[in-house]
């Protein structure tokens, strides 16, 4: 069964760096593009980065030059750094695993910016 188990969410103050992580099972992660999404209370859920297995990255316009995605696929762990944190990026942050024509998806771990 696949399982993709996030943490690293909490409370940060606006200004403050977070960093979330990833954790998937060995036989999916090193031949699936990996993403994180979020989803604020009310919207669509919306895309923060996705990285290839081959490591090329993609960044929601938003979080563009404050986030860095990253995998390291000894761990099977995919990481998302987050710097400059906005009270906007409030947010449930989901993990997810491209597996040739499965998405597979995490249970969400929230994060919280104050003003």
């Amino acid at each position: 069964q696949v399982q993709l188990v996030e943490s690293g969410g909490g409370l940060v103050q606006a200004g403050g760096s977070l960093r979330l992580s990833c954790a998937a099972s060995e036989d999916i992660f090193r031949s699936s593009t990996m993403g994180w999404y979020r989803q604020s209370r009310g919207k669509q859920r919306d895309l923060v980065a996705v990285i290839t297995t081959g490591g090329g990255t993609t960044y929601g316009d938003s979080v563009k030059g404050r986030f860095t995605i990253s995998r390291d696929n000894a761990e099977n762990t995919v990481y998302l750094q987050m710097t400059s944190l906005k009270p906007e990026d409030t947010a449930v942050y989901y993990c997810n695993a491209r597996y040739r024509i499965t998405s597979y998806w995490g249970q969400g771990t929230q994060v919280t910016v104050s003003s």
